[in-house]
């Protein structure tokens, strides 16, 4: 059983996922307090980092920290003393600590990988394997749609969860590589703070432009706009263009489509039981699976995030 230490709660903890899991068990965790109601007995509680470090039981340290731009020195902190790391994102504010976190994983032999299963979860995994069969034939366009609601608690200041560019837009940029299956060679984005009703440095817009690849383009609109009639946390959109046809996900993931030349082939099928990212990520640490992106290819939507956001220009 792969021992698992949680550090932080500012996002997706995996406590959940740890319950009667049959590879992995929660030895313990720090600054958690939200993720649980009370502990599970005989969870260890740390005071900081390095206490959680210093348990030779833990293996895995899943990293959801309480302000996100200290998270990068806490992945390498992590990754010296020899535990794999499973990042919330975004793992890094800039390139070079990126790749000094990918460095540091190298030369330690651990695993590093971030929260990144989005196009590993359906639709978009169907889409993916629809749009590698070439029955769309070559990508040429990609527009991509993450919108989330605002609500009180979404930090006005963007070093505590990186931002809309960074943790909410890289999720369609994410879709774009690993479903579309075009890597981004050049972005550019525009950001505003319009509607944002505590007038603070929350973005709550954003739209990201691309060049792909292959000489393909790509579009992103991201937005705290949702609202909650809508029905889902996330009103997303995924559309990939090809020469011979499209498919697309739509209102959150509930519906998608496929057309190819004049045959509306409507609803894409579904795979059921599905292995998490986590799951994956367990299977290569204990020698029992591989992940199916290279760090490189994971991280690389990070990447182009993280530069969309440094050009960002500001309305």
């Amino acid at each position: 059983m792969l021992g698992v230490g949680l550090f932080g709660d500012n996002g997706h903890q995996i406590q959940d996922l740890l319950v009667r899991h049959p590879k992995a068990r929660l030895v313990g965790s720090a600054f958690c307090a939200a993720a649980f109601h009370q502990p599970p007995p005989g969870t260890r509680i740390y005071t900081n980092l390095a206490e959680m470090l210093a348990d030779g039981e833990i293996e895995l340290v899943s990293l959801c920290s309480p302000v996100r731009a200290e998270q990068a020195e806490q992945a390498v902190r992590c990754l010296e003393a020899g535990k794999h790391v499973y990042a919330e994102k975004p793992c890094a504010f800039t390139e070079a600590d990126l790749d000094r976190i990918l460095s540091m994983a190298a030369r330690a032999g651990k695993s590093f990988h971030e929260m990144a299963g989005t196009a590993f979860e359906e639709p978009y995994l169907s889409m993916g394997e629809i749009v590698a069969s070439g029955e769309i034939g070559e990508v040429v366009q990609v527009f991509a749609q993450k919108s989330y609601p605002y609500h009180n608690r979404r930090p006005q200041d963007e070093d505590v969860d990186g931002g809309l560019i960074r943790q909410a837009a890289v999720h369609a940029l994410r879709l774009i590589e690993h479903t579309a299956r075009q890597r981004i060679v050049e972005i550019s984005a525009t950001e505003t703070g319009l509607g944002n009703p505590k007038k603070g440095g929350l973005r709550m817009a954003a739209n990201l432009t691309m060049t792909l690849e292959n000489g393909g383009i790509a579009l992103v609109a991201a937005n705290y706009l949702n609202q909650s009639g809508h029905g889902e946390w996330g009103n997303d959109h995924l559309r990939i263009f090809g020469a011979k046809g499209f498919v697309e996900s739509t209102d959150g993931g509930r519906r998608t489509r496929l057309v190819v030349g004049g045959e509306d082939r409507g609803e894409i099928p579904r795979r059921e039981n599905v292995p998490s990212y986590f799951d994956m990520l367990v299977d290569e640490i204990l020698g029992l699976g591989k992940m199916p992106l290279t760090s490189e290819e994971e991280l690389h939507p990070t990447r182009m995030a993280i530069r969309a956001k440094d050009g960002a220009k500001r309305c």
